[in-house]
């Protein structure tokens, strides 16, 4: 990606951030997962679905890396495919848990001291596949292990979503051509 590219990004989510700052809360019903294991969600998550944000707009194949750090903290590397430019785009952040470790509730940062919340609220025992949302009902996301879900799990997170009063008619279901 060009500096250029990397700086337009960053701006976005510059804004982000800043329209976040002090978001660390939850959408009214939704609750994070209970017995949350850092270590065994840490790894690669397909994005299968997203509700639609600048930072992601016109991305494809889109990717989240965890990886635990010295500090405790989680370092989060996403990635996807701008299809407008051909060409990937990359953007590192930490997460750190808001609560007790063993809650799936994250704050996450991709620019300096801004944080927004990361809250996953259904996870499969077996970590194949999450549902997360942000402080409100603008940010939700279903992560799974590989790019392509059962058809149960999609209906499961569409029924979820729709009954916490998220706009699953607004979703965007990602792209991922062979990798």
């Amino acid at each position: 990606m060009t500096v250029d590219g990397w700086f337009l990004r960053l701006g976005f989510v510059a804004v982000l951030a800043i329209s976040m700052s002090g978001c660390l809360g939850l959408p009214d019903g939704v609750s994070p997962v209970t017995s949350f294991d850092s270590e065994r969600y840490l790894g690669r998550w397909y994005e299968v679905a997203r509700l639609d944000h600048s930072f992601e707009r016109g991305l494809s194949n889109v990717s989240a890396e965890y990886q635990q750090r010295d500090d405790g903290a989680i370092r989060v590397l996403n990635r996807g495919f701008d299809t407008e430019k051909g060409a990937w785009d990359d953007i590192e952040g930490v997460a750190r848990f808001v609560d007790e470790a063993t809650v799936g509730y994250l704050k996450v940062s991709f620019f300096g001291p801004f944080y927004g919340s990361y809250v996953v609220f259904e996870l499969d025992p077996e970590y194949q596949h999450a549902f997360v949302s942000g402080p409100n009902r603008d940010y939700l996301w279903l992560l799974a292990r590989e790019p392509v879900i059962p058809g149960d799990v999609r209906e499961r997170f569409l029924q979820r979503a729709d009954e916490l009063g998220f706009d699953t008619q607004a979703l965007i279901w990602v792209d991922h051509p062979e990798r």
